[in-house]
């Protein structure tokens, strides 16, 4: 349980240095934006069951032998949740934001930078999970193929498929409305591109692990895995097709545009 109490605690550190930030980058760049990324993902986290179940992923909680050892707040689908799911969906999903947010929404992200961001991204996820998965705070018990340490590489190309799409929809939404309370959206595009992605693109996958065929084999889900993650590399260049350009670009081509006048 000692690595119970890691995650507890370093996570929920981490989110209070990052509320810190938000607020301090909020003041700065007068936007609500860091603020309402963080609660987007925060929030988001009491749809976790969900995704256990499709990924097959489950928490310990078990302390001398004994069930209860973790620090829960509810349990759904017989999957016990711990409440650091909260922080390390804030630590994972919203990162970007706080330190890409205003790069992306001044348009000085393109096509290389945003891949350079999603793998780091998708290091950061392994890292994070690797740990967990290899301490035993949790497993995902299902029939992955290429693991690292016991962690599932498809699963960390997704989640950093997840945060380039999530902060790329923010950003857009950011860019377009025109109070800080139109950014309540965050709300809803969280979950939008949250499950687009593990449950759309991640699809082959997750059918692949729950095949009832007895003829189902390790091939089938090592060739899910590859299709998977060749999506999110899809995914992730359709973004960059959407990414704000520079704001003085953008009104630099609104004033060559021509104009059309309607005479009647």
């Amino acid at each position: 349980m000692a690595w119970q109490h890691v995650f507890t605690w370093v996570t929920w550190g981490l989110v209070g240095v990052m509320l810190v930030a938000a607020v301090l980058l909020g003041r700065r760049h007068r936007t609500p934006f860091y603020l309402f990324a963080i609660l987007a993902a925060g929030v988001a986290a009491f749809a976790e069951p969900l995704y256990d179940v499709a990924f097959d992923l489950h928490f310990y909680d078990y302390h001398d032998g004994a069930p209860g050892g973790m620090w829960s707040h509810f349990t759904a689908f017989d999957v016990v949740q711990p409440n650091w799911t909260h922080s390390g969906y804030i630590v994972l999903y919203a990162g970007l934001a706080l330190y890409g947010g205003k790069a992306l929404y001044d348009g000085r992200v393109g096509r290389r930078g945003l891949f350079l961001i999603w793998s780091a991204e998708i290091a950061t996820s392994c890292v994070f999970e690797v740990i967990g998965t290899g301490t035993d705070v949790y497993t995902y018990y299902g029939a992955f193929e290429m693991r690292l340490w016991n962690y599932p590489l498809v699963i960390g190309v997704l989640e950093g498929t997840q945060v380039v799409l999530f902060t790329t929809l923010a950003v857009l939404i950011w860019r377009r409305v025109e109070t800080g309370w139109g950014l309540a959206g965050l709300m809803v595009a969280f979950p939008i591109t949250f499950f687009g992605t593990n449950f759309g693109v991640g699809a082959p996958v997750i059918i692949a692990l729950h095949l009832d065929d007895p003829a189902r084999s390790s091939s089938i889900v090592l060739a899910a895995t590859f299709l998977s993650m060749a999506l999110c590399a899809v995914a992730v260049y359709g973004a960059s097709k959407f990414l704000p350009r520079p704001l003085g670009a953008a009104q630099t081509d609104e004033v060559r545009a021509p104009h059309v006048v309607l005479v009647g």
